[in-house]
């Protein structure tokens, strides 16, 4: 304050000094203004004769750098403005010898004498007119194609997004457009679907207005109004059936769904677009009814197992979708949690607290986690119900409400052993979550791996692990309400690496030993009511009934013994391969899937962030998620223009929710979003502009 109140006082007395932005001024000492000076606040940068113009030009560029504003230095130098933005032109793609025309420093020759002995050595031609053209030649590029940061790919003009001029068109789909705008915003979704798969960037804008509507299929679109739904996508009209199975698979055939996936997760992860304080994991059934013969996963309402593959999903706190991975028939939740933490470990440092359930449960896998650095909650398993209950509810120190519900916790530890490739027996402990939930009087036990206490408290961990199971279901839950989480766009199928089986002569014998210690049991309670008998002489009869069950029981003992022998001696998993008639397991390729699950993950998370931003625009809590797809369903209009595209939305009726409406739509417009050739998207609410 005191160092602006003296450059104020001395700006008023010294009329030399001028301000040229950023704290920054210049001074002229002399009269004919040759020798000036850079001051930021009240130190001297930079001083400088201008009678050598390379100095000039040195200074002048110099100053820009550090914040100058060119119109002010403009001013000040009595140069004009263009000329300010030559300069720095030319050191941005000449570098200081092209500003300078390269001379080489020497202390015996003048400056003037070096710029002319090495006048020959410089850059020549007019730069001013060679920036000129540079510029020319950049606009025409910008104009006629995308530019593509993550990969070699171009656009093809006339399929460039919104390229097509129009007057005011009515649509049914205009409110698709709000989840447009937030994508954008958010992913730069245009330059980055368009940077990966060129001109079939539109395959993942019809998806958009699939999942947004939830339209379950792709033969579903024989119902949407083609040229209505372009407009809005601005993909003039959007395909049909079997168009879009032509664009599916033209896009599939690139191999780039992995690649997307991990530049979306990096790129929300950098943005802070998702939270990195707790990840819940949950894996998710995509059954398989076809008649090819695929590997099995479990089905968890139905208990069994079922053709299929597993889908893991990562989630933050708020439910936003991280990442997934598809995986092969049941899938492994432990393996992929060891790469999750591999994975992000140099790009969160302190690593989030990994939430998964009882799948992951077991004490090599929890010394692993730990050797790796990973925190993680889980829930107990094997928990003696009857343990708790006799626990004295004083030991209960801790209570909180959570979901309507009122629970009480406290802390222990639970100590394992675990043994690792045959070494020595591995020994630690785990926190120990004990959960009173008094609502309904039923006790339970998690598991906590936290390195410390100060990042996360009992009552914390007890909520990291109730937050995704009991009253507040995981986000498969509310996600399956809105979009097609089983659909399968395209199937294709090669052969699977893992044609590995259960052997079935093991199987066998397991189930022969399973009867025989059945019978074997049954033996032992015969013989234990059965009483031995004797002859006249005294001696034990030895076809009386005790001495025949226990004739019996050492037969099938031997039995057994020799069963136990034979099955160590088999392979518990045979190759199919190696047989010569088989058929062998297929894999379901995954590329379409990913390519449709990277959309339902961009747009479920946009979702989450338009409802965020309107949730303080209407007043009633209960019902703003029915307001939001009030607003995503409205009809309206589309108008394109050189420079923005416009759509219009047909104001809803009762006043506190146009109200809302309209503010909600004020937000989206002032994001200022923009199309890579420049076009600003600007969405409003209001009557038809067609008479």
């Amino acid at each position: 304050m005191q160092q602006n109140k003296l450059f104020e006082d001395t700006s008023q007395v010294d009329k030399r000094h001028k301000k040229i932005g950023y704290r920054l001024y210049v001074r002229f000492k002399d009269v004919p203004g040759n020798r000036v000076e850079l001051y930021h606040d009240d130190s001297l940068v930079k001083s400088a004769d201008f009678s050598d113009r390379v100095a000039k030009k040195l200074f002048i560029v110099e100053a820009v750098e550090l914040g100058a504003q060119k119109s002010r230095l403009a001013e000040v130098l009595s140069i004009s403005r263009q000329t300010i933005h030559n300069y720095v032109e030319t050191k941005k793609y000449y570098g200081l010898e092209g500003l300078i025309r390269s001379y080489s420093p020497s202390k015996k020759a003048s400056l003037r004498e070096q710029r002319e002995s090495n006048a020959d050595k410089g850059f020549s031609g007019n730069k001013a007119r060679q920036l000129e053209q540079m510029r020319r030649e950049q606009r025409e590029k910008q104009a006629t194609q995308i530019e593509l940061p993550f990969g070699d790919r171009t656009v093809d003009p006339k399929d460039q997004p919104f390229s097509e001029q129009h007057d005011w068109e009515r649509t049914r789909y205009a409110g698709v457009f709000t989840y447009l705008i937030t994508l954008i915003h958010l992913n730069d979704w245009l330059r980055f679907t368009s940077s990966f798969l060129g001109s079939k960037y539109k395959l993942l804008f019809t998806f958009i207005l699939m999942i947004a509507r939830n339209i379950r299929s792709i033969e579903q679109l024989k119902n949407i109004r083609k040229r209505e739904a372009g407009i809005v996508l601005g993909i003039r009209h959007l395909p049909g059936k079997k168009l879009a199975r032509t664009w599916l698979y033209d896009a599939s055939k690139l191999q780039v769904a992995r690649q997307m996936l991990s530049h979306f997760s990096f790129r929300q992860i950098r943005s802070g677009i998702v939270g990195t304080w707790m990840w819940f994991i949950d894996g998710h059934l995509l059954p398989y009814t076809g008649k090819t013969t695929v590997h099995q996963a479990f089905n968890t309402q139905r208990s069994m197992m079922v053709p299929g593959r597993n889908n893991i999903v990562v989630c933050d706190a708020s439910g936003r979708i991280v990442d997934f991975e598809i995986q092969e028939g049941k899938g492994d939740l432990r393996g992929y949690l060891i790469e999750l933490g591999e994975k992000w470990k140099n790009e969160i440092a302190a690593g989030p607290v990994m939430v998964f359930d009882r799948e992951g449960y077991g004490a090599n896998f929890f010394y692993k986690m730990n050797q790796a650095g990973i925190d993680y909650v889980t829930w107990e398993k094997h928990v003696d119900v009857n343990k708790l209950k006799e626990l004295e509810a004083e030991q209960f120190t801790e209570q909180f409400e959570f979901n309507g519900k009122t629970y009480r916790v406290f802390e222990g530890e639970k100590p394992f052993t675990c043994h690792i490739d045959d070494q020595q027996p591995e020994s630690f402990t785990l926190r120990r979550i004990y959960i009173w939930n008094v609502s309904c009087n039923r006790r339970t036990c998690a598991l906590a791996s936290v390195k410390t206490k100060n990042k996360m408290d009992t009552q914390q961990c007890a909520k990291a692990i109730l937050d995704r199971w009991g009253c507040s279901e995981n986000t498969f839950k509310h996600l399956a309400d809105r979009h097609p989480l089983n659909y399968q766009p395209g199937y294709a199928f090669t052969e699977s690496q893992k044609q590995e089986v259960s052997n079935p002569e093991l199987k066998e014998i397991k189930k022969t030993a399973s009867k025989l210690k059945s019978h074997l049991a049954r033996l032992y309670k015969k013989l234990s009511k059965s009483k031995e008998a004797y002859n006249k002489d005294g001696s034990v009869r030895k076809n009386s009934l005790r001495q025949k069950v226990q004739s019996q029981i050492k037969e099938k003992e031997a039995e057994i013994k020799r069963l136990k022998e034979r099955a160590e001696k088999i392979p518990e998993k045979i190759d199919l391969s190696m047989l010569e008639d088989y058929s062998c397991f297929q894999r379901i390729c995954n590329e379409s899937k990913y390519l449709f699950d990277l959309v339902t993950a961009s747009v479920w998370n946009a979702r989450k962030q338009m409802v965020e931003w309107l949730l303080p625009l209407y007043g009633n809590k209960q019902e703003y998620i029915d307001l939001f797809y009030a607003i995503t369903h409205c009809h309206g209009w589309v108008k394109s223009e050189a420079r923005q595209i416009t759509v219009r939305i047909e104001p809803l009726q009762q006043p506190s929710r146009l109200a809302a409406q309209q503010q909600f739509c004020r937000k989206l417009s002032q994001l200022r979003v923009t199309t890579p050739t420049g076009k600003l998207l600007q969405i409003e609410v209001g009557s038809s502009p067609i008479n």
